[in-house]
């Protein structure tokens, strides 16, 4: 059928809505109806070719919709089934098997390359194709092929354009706390970047019983916001925050922090790196002073979660208030795309979220 998408055509290029040709899904896909896609920061990445993605291309990992039809390998969803779109996984690696998808050694592939088996269907502009797969979805259309491993059934009386972001941002900051960091209560912990990635760790920390809880960023706007979703302390340069933290996130993919960040970590501390880094940082660090102190570096990806298991505790959290993702989300037409990218890259928005019904 025919589809509206947004498609980048090349590296650094805009997103322009058109007409695509959608196949039927084939294997393990389903054809959902994006009602809701929120934008991501590494929509922007992969926009602006730091990722190996295939232009051109349609990005958006952060669907959510309503099922049309499943593939013939698709087991327990069926069409009319509201859901979530997450990142996707190979279901067989010791990763997968752990419980931690985001480690997978097929995570590239199939999350940015866009790489299809040959029975999947896929996207086209009459006889060339597309790029898509996108994080095994592309949802910056109104119209999306996904796979039963990256898919969360959801009850229908939940709102799909506040909980779509919970299939990227909200989950890899509220995951790096909650199931990576495993934040008790009463310890401290310092997160670097007050985007939704940040702020979700701020409502994770409150949520964990944190009882220090300290937010850096540039926007006072966003520090405000972070006050009043949990943070006990905020500051403008990292230099106002006087450790020692039990662990501190960064969310900002900038490197000249990681340095200074490690002296404000306490004894057995943890940096955890959940930002997206330009290739080859430097990152100077007194390795003395990490062994001594027992302090550890870790990278996370999506939280290190697997979302088919916490995606249903988020929305748990949501519903009993603890995780209130209306203060973070501003809604825009699916026609205003570049509007409402351009407010996520000036800080203007904190989370983005498209709405494609009208464009149906």
């Amino acid at each position: 059928m025919d589809i509206q998408a947004a498609v980048v055509e090349t590296a650094g290029g805009a997103f322009r809505i058109e007409t695509l040709r959608i196949d039927p899904p084939g294997g393990d896909q389903l054809l959902v109806r994006i009602v809701a896609c929120g934008v991501c920061h590494t929509d922007m990445v992969m926009r602006d070719g730091a990722a190996p993605v295939p232009f051109p291309a349609v990005f958006g990992h952060e669907g959510a919709g309503v099922v049309e039809s499943v593939g013939p390998g698709v087991i327990g969803l069926a069409p009319g089934d509201h859901v979530l779109i997450s990142f996707d996984s190979c279901g067989m690696c010791p990763a997968c098997h752990d419980h931690e998808p985001g480690y997978c050694p097929e995570f590239v592939p199939r999350n940015f390359l866009g790489t299809l088996a040959p029975d999947q269907g896929g996207l086209w502009r009459g006889a060339h194709r597309v790029g898509s797969n996108i994080f095994g979805q592309s949802a910056f259309a109104t119209r999306a092929l996904a796979h039963q491993r990256n898919v969360q059934k959801v009850d229908p009386d939940l709102p799909l354009h506040l909980l779509a972001p919970l299939g990227c941002g909200i989950q890899t900051g509220a995951g790096t706390v909650l199931a990576t960091l495993k934040v008790r209560p009463g310890q401290s912990i310092a997160i670097l970047g007050a985007g939704a990635v940040g702020l979700a760790a701020v409502m994770a920390a409150k949520i964990s019983g944190a009882n220090r809880i300290a937010l850096l960023d540039r926007h006072t706007h966003r520090l405000d916001l972070g006050r009043e979703l949990g943070a006990t302390e905020t500051a403008t340069s990292l230099d106002m925050l006087a450790g020692p933290f039990d662990y501190i996130i960064d969310t900002t993919g900038v490197p000249a922090l990681l340095g200074p960040a490690v002296g404000l970590l306490a004894g057995r501390g943890t940096l955890a790196l959940a930002g997206v880094y330009p290739p080859d940082p430097k990152v100077p660090v007194d390795a003395s002073a990490m062994m001594s102190m027992g302090r550890r570096i870790i990278g996370v990806v999506e939280g290190g979660i697997d979302p088919q298991r916490f995606i249903p505790e988020l929305i748990d959290h949501y519903r009993a208030g603890r995780l209130p993702m209306e203060k973070l989300v501003r809604t825009y037409p699916f026609t205003e795309i570049e509007q409402a990218v351009l407010d996520s890259e000036t800080g203007a928005v904190i989370k983005p979220v498209l709405l494609m019904e009208q464009s149906a």
